[in-house]
């Protein structure tokens, strides 16, 4: 007995959300790892006012401007857009400080990006990051 709405014993639905998920491009982790990125940063809408360097390493992305406020390294997901290159997004987190949400894209050699800076008490703050592959 053949239920409505399913082909092959597997439901509409669930067949559905397999032809979806085969047409999402793949996301992978790893991919930028051994890539360290120096880069300017700022609060969004404003000039730059500080330097960091964004290291993809094991998964992770570690941002050295935040080691002095206790910020780990946070594993990071990377989405493949062909030429216009490839996004990441990660999360870091620090005991005291809160969390920094990243986001961005990767293309050749240079890095454009934000993130998010969120804390109990305080407003969230977004920043923007600019910067090339360190050699």
């Amino acid at each position: 007995m053949e239920r409505t709405g399913s082909r092959g014993g597997i439901p509409g639905a669930a067949l559905a959300l397999l032809l979806l998920a085969a047409a999402m491009p793949a996301r992978a982790v790893g991919v930028l790892d051994g890539k360290s990125f120096v880069a300017e940063t700022g609060e969004q809408g404003k000039k730059a006012d500080s330097k960091d360097e964004i290291v993809f390493r094991g998964g992770k992305l570690r941002s050295t401007a935040c080691d002095s406020y206790g910020f780990g390294d946070g594993a990071y997901t990377t989405m493949d857009h062909g030429e216009a290159g490839t996004m990441f997004h990660a999360r870091t987190e620090s005991a005291k400080e809160g969390a920094i949400e990243w986001g961005g894209m990767v293309k050749g050699e240079a890095i454009d990006g934000t993130f998010v800076w969120t804390k109990p008490g305080q407003k969230p703050i977004t920043y923007w990051l600019k910067g090339t592959l360190k050699k």
